[in-house]
């Protein structure tokens, strides 16, 4: 266990590195460097001078380079460009508006996919097998914010149900009415894809032996469906899981841009338009970060769960 930890953590450190640099060097490699994008194309050649001296930007790219990665590893992202505030006390600001919105709409999402996927293997081929798989071509066929502004108009309007913003955490009432829309919209596409998955998981997992013969010995349906099919399919919905989320915090930046609501994806949308490229290369890396983490857990959780990969590592 503590061998598979270190490779874990040595993987985590390694694609965090890799990102941070892309992201170093790919703002510096902009079409007339960091200053151009900051003042814009009119820009002079005293005016864009005067920004890389400022910045620090004239200094060798290898120097850039080590202060970055010294800053990074204190877990400084630098200071803004258009507030002066520190881009990381702006960031942990919004940050757990994105993750209760990306949670929120997780567990909608799962409970839902899975309740519906499992109803439709049980009733195989049979009408509301079909029409539940209509049902999820249709969902995957229409991406989250155009869900979410459907649901703007044919539900929070005729409702009277808030549609932009976000209440504090300790308005519980008031949190949950302004989450419940975009998380919501994010649920529902996510519940299309998991009910997929999940039928097809089921489906053969009940044509099995076991299943057979704990409905034949007169286990009670709902134990047999629990703890003979669902959960001999639990490790594919646990990596399938991993990988929604993922899609999620994706998915935040629109739904959090139709909503008006703060977060990640708003606050990097703001920082893109008024040119603030500290504040999007810190956006970047502490989303690369939350996806890095999101897929370790995943990786922990898989090999908790399944005796094989113990033995792989250790072979």
């Amino acid at each position: 266990m503590p061998r598979y930890a270190l490779k874990l953590v040595g993987r985590l450190l390694l694609t965090l590195a890799v990102v941070s640099t892309a992201v170093f060097f790919a703002i510096r490699l902009t079409p007339g460097g960091p200053a151009i994008a900051i003042l814009g194309q009119d820009a002079t050649p005293d005016q864009v001078e005067r920004i890389n001296q400022q910045l620090g930007l004239a200094d060798p790219v290898w120097v850039q380079y080590g202060r970055f990665l010294g800053q990074l590893v204190l877990g400084d992202l630098g200071e803004s460009l258009t507030t002066g505030r520190s881009v990381m006390e702006s960031i942990l600001s919004v940050l757990p508006h994105t993750l209760e919105l990306a949670v929120a709409g997780l567990v909608i999402g799962k409970v839902g996919g899975i309740a519906l996927g499992m109803y439709e293997a049980v009733r195989k081929d049979r009408l509301p097998d079909v029409i539940g798989r209509i049902g999820s071509l249709i969902g995957l066929s229409f991406p989250s914010f155009f869900v979410a502004v459907l649901l703007i108009l044919f539900i929070a309007l005729p409702l009277g149900l808030p549609t932009n913003g976000a209440a504090p955490f300790d308005d519980m009432a008031s949190n949950l009415e302004r989450l419940l829309l975009p998380a919501l919209a994010m649920g529902i596409v996510s519940i299309a894809f998991t009910s997929r998955v999940t039928r097809s998981l089921m489906v053969d997992i009940i044509g099995e032996d076991h299943v057979r013969t704990a409905r034949a010995k007169g286990v009670r349906e709902g134990r047999v469906l629990l703890r003979h099919v669902l959960q001999p399919g639990s490790l594919p919905l646990v990596s399938i899981t991993g990988i929604s989320f993922i899609v999620l915090v994706g998915d935040a930046v629109l739904i959090e841009a139709v909503f008006a609501r703060p977060g990640l994806g708003s606050l990097m949308v703001h920082a893109m338009q008024s040119r603030d490229y500290t504040t999007v290369q810190g956006c970047v890396i502490v989303i690369t970060a939350v996806i890095v983490l999101v897929n370790a857990a995943v990786d922990a959780i898989y090999h908790v769960l399944d005796p094989r990969t113990r033995v792989a590592v250790h072979s």
